[in-house]
């Protein structure tokens, strides 16, 4: 081997094993606040282990998601924290459709070069959101990938797994026509269209200050995800069916829950629209309907009742309303907004 030849290491390529370490370890700090006495041994093993056990039939319940191009949101303000909180809520709602408790949850954090600081940030949230919700973080991934992610860039993924009952599963069978549909508000944009909001706004307006949202675009669009278990958790018996309004709006998610010949009529005077979403629309000339599909326009989480459960949900969850009511559909419409 010639000795005047350049030595190659893994930090001159561009991954340091010291920094990946430093940010496993502020992870791992952050995770032991969430964990269960289901969790047997801490972050760091091959795998994480966790205990089933209090279930007569135990049905698993999983669900991986990110939180798309609010990242970019997230780095062109150097705020971290908020991220992690949007993810794991975004889970925890999915699995929740269906009635599951989450159980725990495990990250993927990828990054050009890793920053401490900002790991630290997002592990912070996502154990926050764990808390809340009774969740354990109980492992995942973190990754240095130059040539993958450039700059302050990264991508930011969950995975969680929840249980439920196997008599208790919430799958809408038993909706009907004449069912009423309630809706639960969203703090926002929740983690969908914001593609389409860079497009209209880009980055340099995040700073500035809109007197319709009473603080800058940049905070009105990362305010977290909205997480809907605590509340609704001991009212499930009333429900009959729940859909998390994510991408595809209220237009595509909705019928998700519905029986086959069943659709929904809503009234979208019935609500009050969030202004951020007028201010998307009025800038970028979108129609309404591009706005429906695209955004969940201020409803969070839709429940489908029986008509004697409306005063029993919209009595004890902050904000809800009736927003509409199974029908039989005209047409090839699941979703009929006016």
């Amino acid at each position: 081997m010639d000795s005047k030849a350049a030595r190659h290491t893994y930090a001159a390529a561009g991954v340091s094993i010291d920094v990946a370490a430093k940010a496993k370890a502020l992870i791992g700090k952050q995770a032991k606040t969430t964990h269960r006495p289901e969790v047997l041994g801490g972050v760091g093993f091959f795998g994480g282990l966790f205990e089933l056990k209090g279930y007569k039939q135990p049905v698993l319940v999983s669900s991986v998601d990110g939180v798309g191009t609010k990242l970019k949101v997230a780095v062109a303000l150097g705020k971290h924290d908020t991220i992690g909180i949007d993810l794991v809520n975004h889970c925890v709602n999915d699995i929740f459709a269906c009635g599951a408790e989450p159980l725990f949850f495990l990250d993927y954090i990828a990054m050009g070069k890793l920053m401490p600081e900002p790991v630290a940030a997002i592990a912070t949230g996502l154990a926050q959101a764990c808390r809340e919700v009774g969740c354990a973080l109980i492992g995942g991934e973190t990754a240095e990938m130059p040539g993958i992610y450039s700059g302050q860039d990264y991508d930011l993924v969950g995975f969680i797994i929840g249980v439920v009952e196997k008599e208790k599963i919430i799958r809408g069978k038993t909706i009907e026509a004449g069912d009423a549909v309630v809706g639960l508000p969203s703090s926002g944009l929740h983690t969908n269209g914001y593609s389409l909001v860079r497009k209209i706004f880009g980055l340099d307006q995040l700073d500035k200050h809109y007197p319709e949202l009473g603080r800058t675009l940049g905070e009105e669009l990362l305010e977290p995800h909205r997480c809907y278990y605590n509340q609704l958790k001991p009212l499930l018996s009333s429900v009959r069916g729940m859909a998390h309004i994510t991408g595809g709006g209220l237009v595509d998610n909705v019928p998700r829950v519905l029986p086959d010949g069943l659709a929904v009529h809503l009234d979208k005077k019935s609500w009050t629209v969030p202004p951020i979403f007028k201010l998307i629309q009025d800038r970028g000339n979108v129609d309404p309907d591009e706005m429906f599909r695209v955004f969940n326009m201020g409803i969070g989480m839709a429940i489908i009742c029986t008509p004697d459960n409306v005063s029993g949900l919209t009595g004890q969850l902050s904000g809800a309303r009736v927003i509409g009511e199974v029908v039989r559909p005209v047409g090839d419409k699941k979703v009929i907004i006016e």
